[in-house]
């Protein structure tokens, strides 16, 4: 069993920088991917990042590429989320999940566990 909380959402302003947090807890949190996804109002979740262990690879959303960071530290059981050069289309739930096969992959089907959800707002 795994349990995962999101933190760090909140409103920002068009090109503002937001980093969220998911910690995990209940399993050895360094032998498992992570993701990110979000769902904005009246649309389906959809994949943001995500980071593999060994090895560390990191998969993104073309349209966050080169704006979103994710990262991961081990020993605070923690992944991030950096989101930088934010827009308006970035607003939605964003969740965090664990993959315990260690994919990475961007398909929601691969994660076994998910955070409840911390909102993002990004005003124009």
């Amino acid at each position: 069993q795994v349990q995962l909380v999101e933190s760090g959402g909140g409103l920002v302003q068009a090109g503002g920088s937001l980093r969220l947090s998911c910690a995990a807890s209940g399993r050895t949190f360094s032998s498992y991917a992570m993701g990110w996804f979000r769902q904005a109002p009246h649309k389906e979740r959809e994949f943001v990042a995500a980071v593999s262990w060994r090895p560390s690879i990191t998969r993104y959303a073309d349209p966050v590429k080169g704006r979103f960071t994710i990262s991961r530290d081990n020993t605070k059981n923690t992944v991030y989320l950096q989101m930088n050069s934010l827009k308006p289309e970035d607003t939605g739930v964003y969740y965090c999940a664990a993959d315990l096969a260690n994919r990475g992959n961007s398909w929601e089907a691969d994660y076994d566990y998910w955070g409840q959800g911390t909102q993002v707002t990004v005003s124009s």
